[in-house]
């Protein structure tokens, strides 16, 4: 069970945030006037306004699922959780113009047994179309070329090759492979075939014998460790 702070109809974390409440923890926001869901904001990591979508940080929730739990969402917004595909969607939904106020910022926080490292890109967001939830990720200075993609930080991109791709799990299979990625490597994700980051993969802790089906980060610590923990945020770019 966990704790919400408050029901609001602010429609993001970061307006929860201009409006005085600065303590992270869960919320109910309404991004698009369609229903209120619960979120997890992250209002200290970088000045606040963060909405949470993923976190893996102990292995206590299973993230090998089907398209159902990872259309709606599954785990403890306090612990473990993906948010799901729906509420991302409508989180990001809106923000596909040249208005910063219009457009999110990505934020990925790995942490390994010895170290964390960090990566920024934008524009992130989640489309619809034929129900699959793709993964576009453009600049905001070259929106016009959706190609091109800026990203920032040290944890090294892993993401790019993702982007454009529909999400694929063990039941629905997305991807470009003739057989199932999100079986092969025992995740969901936005396979290509296969994949540079598995951040849905099994919770192995650290080093792993088995080949790409943990928690991987390939930029940062290749296919054989699973990284501690990982977290996936968005905000939006005039925050």
């Amino acid at each position: 069970m966990f704790h919400v702070l408050g029901f609001h109809s602010t429609a993001s974390c970061a307006g929860l945030y201009k409006s005085g409440k600065t303590t992270s923890g869960v919320y109910t926001i309404d991004p698009d006037g369609s229903g209120a869901f619960d979120v997890f904001c992250d209002q200290t990591t970088a000045g606040g306004g963060w909405a949470g979508f993923q976190k893996r940080m102990d292995g206590s929730v299973s993230f090998y699922r089907g398209w159902t739990d990872y259309k709606n969402g599954f785990g403890n917004l306090n612990g473990e959780f993906w948010l799901g595909l729906d509420k991302i969607h409508r989180l990001t939904k809106k923000k596909r113009t040249s208005s910063d106020s219009e457009r999110n910022k990505y934020t990925l926080s790995l942490g390994s047994y010895s170290g964390r490292r960090k990566m920024f890109a934008t524009i992130f967001n989640i489309d619809y179309a034929k129900f699959a939830f793709s993964c576009a990720i453009q600049t905001p200075s070259n929106l016009s070329n959706a190609f091109w993609v800026a990203f920032s930080g040290t944890a090294g991109d892993s993401l790019s090759s993702h982007r454009g791709r529909p999400f694929s799990t063990k039941d629905q299979d997305n991807d470009d492979l003739s057989s199932n990625c999100a079986v092969i490597f025992k995740g969901a994700w936005w396979y290509q075939s296969c994949h540079n980051s598995n951040l849905n993969g099994l919770y192995h802790h650290g080093k792993h014998s088995s080949y790409a089906e943990g928690v991987n980060w390939n930029h940062w610590k290749g296919y054989y460790y699973s990284v501690k923990r990982a977290e996936m945020k968005i905000r939006p770019v005039s925050f």
